[in-house]
C-alpha cells in the first residue's frame, strides 16, 4: 500500500513516514500543497494524509482537487484546528476522516488501516487504472490514451497493467518476468526488452509525453516525464 503524506513540518512528516514504513506501508512526503498537487495524481496512492495548513495550496483546496481526480481514494485530514466548524469544512471538501494534532501514532495507524480497508471493499469492483492521460480498463481489456484506443495483445496488456499498478517504481527485468510471465521464465532471454519495445511503440509513439523510461543497469520505470 502506498500513502502520500502532505505535511510542512519536517519532524511530523518524518515521524509519520517512519511509523508507516515500520508497518509495511510505502510512504512519500510532500511539504507543500503545490508539490503535492504535482505528484498526487502522477502515481497511484491508496491513501492521502493531508495537513490543512500548508504552503501555496491549502489542505482544503488540495482535498477538493483529490476528490475531483481520485474520488475513490480516501483522505485523512491532519490539523491543529479542532473545532466543529473546522471539521465540517474538511468533510465538506471530501475528507474521509479527521485527526487533530497532537495525536498518538497508534491512533493514526488505526485510522489508516480502517480507511484503506473500507476503500478496498468499495473498490473491489474497480477495474480502471489511470496514469496521466493513459487509461486501462481491466474489465473490458481496453487501453486508451487521450481519445485514442490502443490495440494490445494479451501479454502486452498484462505488461502494461503491471507497469501501471507500479507507476513510479523502478522495475527490474526479473521483477517483470516473474510477474508477467510464469516463474519458469528464462531470464537469459531478451523477451522482456522485446515486449517493452512493442508496448512503447503502441502507447508512447506519436504522443508528446513518454511513459516508459529505461533506467540503465536497473530496468524500467513507468511515469510521466
Amino acid at each position: 500500500m502506498r500513502i502520500l503524506i502532505v505535511e510542512d513540518e519536517p519532524k511530523v512528516a518524518s515521524f509519520i513516514k517512519s511509523g508507516l514504513e515500520e508497518n509495511h506501508y510505502e510512504a512519500d512526503v510532500a511539504y507543500d500543497g503545490k508539490t503535492a498537487a504535482m505528484i498526487a495524481f502522477q502515481y497511484k496512492y491508496d491513501l492521502y494524509i493531508v495537513d490543512i495548513i500548508i504552503p501555496f495550496i491549502n489542505g482544503i483546496d488540495l482535498c477538493r482537487m483529490i476528490r475531483q481526480k481520485r474520488p475513490d481514494t480516501p483522505v485523512l485530514m491532519l490539523t491543529a484546528l479542532g473545532t466543529t466548524e473546522d471539521k465540517l469544512q474538511g468533510f465538506e471538501a471530501g475528507a474521509n476522516d479527521y485527526l487533530v494534532k497532537p495525536f498518538e501514532f497508534r491512533e493514526l495507524l488505526a485510522r489508516v488501516r480502517v480507511l484503506i480497508r473500507s476503500s478496498g471493499l468499495k473498490q473491489g469492483s474497480l477495474t480502471r487504472i489511470v496514469v496521466g492521460d493513459l487509461e486501462l480498463d481491466l474489465d473490458k481489456k481496453i487501453a486508451k490514451r487521450g481519445n485514442v484506443n490502443i490495440e494490445l495483445t494479451a501479454k502486452e496488456f498484462s505488461l502494461l497493467e503491471y507497469f501501471m499498478k507500479n507507476a513510479g517504481r523502478v522495475l527490474s527485468r526479473n521483477d517483470i518476468a516473474e510477474k508477467v510471465w510464469d516463474t519458469n521464465f528464462d531470464f537469459g532471454t531478451n523477451v522482456v526488452d522485446v515486449y517493452v519495445n512493442f508496448l512503447r511503440k503502441k502507447i508512447d509513439k506519436g504522443f508528446g509525453k513518454k511513459l516508459i523510461h529505461t533506467r540503465i543497469g536497473l530496468g524500467y520505470i513507468f511515469q510521466e516525464e
